[in-house]
């Protein structure tokens, strides 16, 4: 992992593409803005990790076709 200390309005660049500049420090918290292109998917890990809870979860569901009718009893609503 790289570690660097910046200041307000200073930035750090990621390629020719990205860049994270640091907007705000208050406390314990650091606000930061990304600047990046549209085709580059930016998430803060608790949202990233969510994503990828539901897409797995997703994959081993068994899909439900209820227009089809496969020989199975089924409640009505």
């Amino acid at each position: 992992m790289l570690i660097l200390s910046r200041r307000i309005n200073e930035k750090i660049m990621i390629g020719e593409d990205i860049s994270v500049s640091i907007i705000e420090i208050r406390g314990d918290q650091v606000r930061i803005g990304v600047d990046a292109p549209k085709t580059v998917k930016v998430f803060r890990q608790e949202v990233f990790d969510a994503i990828k809870a539901e897409n797995k979860a997703a994959a081993q569901s068994t899909p439900v076709f209820p227009e089809f009718d496969f020989g199975v009893e089924r409640d009505p609503l």
